[in-house]
């Protein structure tokens, strides 16, 4: 008897582990009920255990829900396991975290439907609300607020309470309202809180998440939302004048660039140049081939190559190649000038015809060279990417460009006052004749005229190839309008050109989303040509006597 006694004692541990065993299941947590959920296959199970995967607090939430979206949680329906496949290849048991050697051939994805990804994503938004990184909790609040999902209403609360920065405190808020907003028990005071926190944002997903309301709101929420609409819709139309106006300053900083160097062989030697665009196209290959010249290590020439001595960094391609494009087109420039130009002076139709069979010539060459595909050209890092101010976006490579042409303009206007070419140019475009009767030389003036003007649309060919595309044709698209501007800002006159400029720009870019790209161009033309018939000589003329005889 007292032997089985003792045989029962030393029994009681086993018997004690098999039934804890046994009922592991039962006591799971809610954790891993959720988790079991994901196995059963139903849109429904799967929306209630990512809200309670979510909620937890477990540290394998995030992976867990971050799979489903990736679409590499597995789960087996046979054994209700739920397995997270990593990037790497390897795979977790969604419930406990430990590793699995490989996921049952039974397992299959778990599925989602639209609703579901709109909870997954605000899931995810939330578990990253209490991320030590700000602009992280920025984006999980901006998440939230565009699925406005309740559930993460605590979570929201308790992150707005703690949180000490402005720009996340701001987002917690407006997620906090967005939910509130749709949220069935809220109070009336708290949605027109909401409404108020939603009109101050002002944009784009405010504008949407206000029109997303149901008609059957009381009357006080229905009036407030639709005044906050209206104004929002105002806020949103003076923005947008304001991106249009800013597109225009751009595009006349493209015209501008294009068209200094025109206006100045056109202002002093009186030549229509037709093969100006090529310049711009020479300068955009010349930054092409500096740029494969630092990415390659090797300079090419013909069917030489000559190794860099150094290496360059590639970002500084585009700062190398404005020296060079400038030298390689003035050098053009002057060689068109002493052997086809200076022999057609006085005689603008035959001009006209030399240089635009001329620019066919360039291009042709071009082609041969670097065959008749686009050319790539990369933007330098500090030229990438881009910052809002407001509701308006600006991209750092045409505020680059701009800047740089405005920089190009005041060297110019430098170089005309200050110097000694500068003032032979001046004197050789109000009267030419009584700047040869004192001594000044004005075929040596009107080459290098020629010369500054090629260069300078040279490194108008650098900046353009960081917003179009690389091409034997890339000329053809801005010779007419660098001529429009020429002519509506008075020709020779640089402040003429610079103002022309702006207002074409500014002028093209409101009337195309009213009347089209198309029809916008030829209503500028039109204005043009009309504006033209009044002040022949442009918004600013040149005064001198010779120009006014």
């Amino acid at each position: 008897m007292l032997a089985r006694i003792i045989r029962n004692v030393r029994a009681l541990p086993f018997a004690v582990l098999l039934i804890v065993a046994t009922a592991l299941p039962v006591m799971a947590g809610p954790f891993e009920d959720a988790v079991g959920k994901l196995a059963n296959d139903e849109f429904s199970d799967t929306e209630e255990a990512v809200g309670a995967i979510a909620t937890s607090g477990n540290p394998l939430a995030y992976r867990i829900i971050s799979a489903l979206q990736d679409g590499r949680l597995m789960a087996d329906s046979d054994t209700k396991k739920v397995y997270v496949t990593e990037p790497d290849g390897k795979s977790i048991d969604a419930a406990t975290g430990a590793p699995v050697d490989s996921v049952p051939d039974s397992a299959a994805a778990v599925r989602l439907n639209n609703r579901l990804r709109r909870t997954v994503e605000a899931a995810l938004g939330g578990l990253t609300l209490l991320s030590p990184d700000p602009a992280r909790r920025v984006q999980a609040a901006q998440s939230v607020f565009k699925t406005h999902d309740e559930t993460m209403l605590p979570v929201i609360d308790g992150a707005l309470q703690k949180e000490t920065n402005k720009a996340a405190k701001l987002a917690f808020t407006e997620a906090r309202a967005a939910i509130l907003l749709f949220k069935e028990d809220a109070t009336d005071a708290e949605k027109l809180e909401a409404i108020a926190t939603i009109k101050a944002r002002g944009d784009q997903e405010a504008l949407a998440l206000l029109t997303g309301l149901t008609g059957d709101q009381p009357p006080a929420i229905a009036r407030a939302a639709a005044n906050a609409t209206s104004a929002i819709q105002g806020n949103l139309a003076l923005w947008s004048m304001a991106q249009n106006a800013w597109y225009g300053l751009s595009l006349g900083s493209v015209l501008l660039l294009a068209a200094i160097g025109l206006a100045i062989t056109f202002g002093v030697m009186g030549v229509i140049n037709m093969a100006h665009g090529e310049m711009v196209m020479i300068g955009a290959y010349v930054t092409f081939a500096v740029q494969e010249s630092i990415r390659t290590r090797f300079i090419e020439l013909g069917i030489a190559q000559i190794p860099l001595p150094f290496d360059i960094p590639l970002d500084l391609a585009l700062p190398i190649a404005i020296p060079i494009a400038f030298i390689v087109t003035a050098l053009i420039g002057i060689l068109i000038e002493r052997s086809i130009i200076r022999f057609l002076y006085g005689r603008p139709l035959e001009t006209l015809l030399a240089t635009w069979g001329l620019s066919l010539v360039l291009q042709q060459a071009v082609r041969t060279m670097f065959g008749p595909t686009n050319r790539e050209v990369s933007n330098p890092s500090w030229m990438s990417g881009a910052f809002e101010i407001g509701q308006i976006t600006i991209t750092y490579n045409r505020l680059w460009i701009l800047c740089f042409t405005l920089a190009v303009f005041a060297l110019l206007l430098a170089m005309l006052r200050y110097t000694a070419l500068g003032l032979e140019m001046r004197a050789v475009t109000q009267n030419r004749r009584m700047a040869a009767s004192m001594g000044i030389a004005t075929s040596r003036v009107d080459a290098l005229t020629f010369g500054l003007g090629s260069g300078i649309a040279g490194i108008a060919g650098v900046a353009l190839s960081q917003i179009d595309n690389v091409s034997p044709n890339l000329g053809q698209s801005y010779i007419i309008d660098s001529f429009m501007v020429v002519v509506f800002g008075g020709v020779g006159n640089l402040w003429g050109t610079l103002v022309g400029a702006f207002t074409l720009g500014i002028a093209n870019k409101f009337l195309e989303p009213v009347a089209g790209a198309v029809l916008g161009k030829i209503a500028i033309l039109v204005l043009i040509i009309l504006f033209i018939q009044k002040r022949p000589r442009g918004l600013f003329a040149l005064k001198g006597r010779a120009v006014e005889a």
